[in-house]
């Protein structure tokens, strides 16, 4: 039987070899990154997220901690911390499970099959079960709007992002046009001061 810091190694070394990006977050092999792509199949491709997953001391004998770094739209993902209600995980973990099962099998299957009965974000699972395709629109539209710095752009989906945007997004969402300032709010403080300058002319009176 291999020893825990022996398995974290091989595991991690495999889920290297599986082509997935991965970034450590210290020197050591507890702590790292990994970039996942929305399943092909899904509302969520074309979406990468990034995955912090923190292995304990235990591994494999106790799960992995997983959770999003950038924000995704699911019920079963907390919306500020990126915690991830996922019962594999959380509470049927084996040894038998490796990293390459968390990234090509459990996370997939979450992002395939939302469970809005047991939710971590009560907004989205409550519109998921109101309005199915809204939810799956409003996916779309954080999809486009919040991962446009980790992927959108680089995979030169600009049309699309676009579409949506004007389709789907709040103002809110995309970020609103500020209102036009007046003009004298235009008017820079060198102006004012330039202006001053100006409206004395000659010699002050005596």
């Amino acid at each position: 039987m291999s020893s825990p810091s022996k398995r974290r190694e091989m595991d991690l070394m495999k889920l290297m070899m599986s082509d997935y990006k991965v970034e450590m977050i210290n020197d050591g092999m507890q702590e790292f990154y990994v970039d996942f792509n929305g399943p092909t199949e899904s509302i969520y491709h074309g979406g990468v997220w990034r995955i912090r997953v923190d292995l304990p001391d235990a591994y494999p004998y106790k799960s992995p901690s997983i959770g999003f770094v950038n924000k995704i739209y699911h019920p079963n993902v907390d919306e500020m911390s990126g915690s991830v209600c996922l019962d594999v995980i959380n509470q049927t973990w084996s040894p038998m499970f490796d990293l390459v099962n968390v990234f090509e099998v459990f996370l997939p299957q979450l992002l395939l099959y939302p469970n809005p009965s047991d939710p971590l974000n009560g907004e989205a699972a409550a519109l998921m079960m109101r309005d199915r395709t809204a939810y799956e629109q409003r996916v779309k539209v954080w999809r486009t709007t919040v991962l446009a710095p980790f992927s959108w752009w680089s995979n030169n989906n600009k049309h699309e992002y676009k579409e949506y945007c004007e389709k789907y997004a709040k103002p809110e969402d995309i970020g609103a046009p500020q209102e036009d300032k007046s003009s004298d709010e235009e008017l820079s403080e060198d102006e004012y001061d330039s202006g001053d300058d100006d409206a004395v002319v000659g010699d002050p009176d005596p």
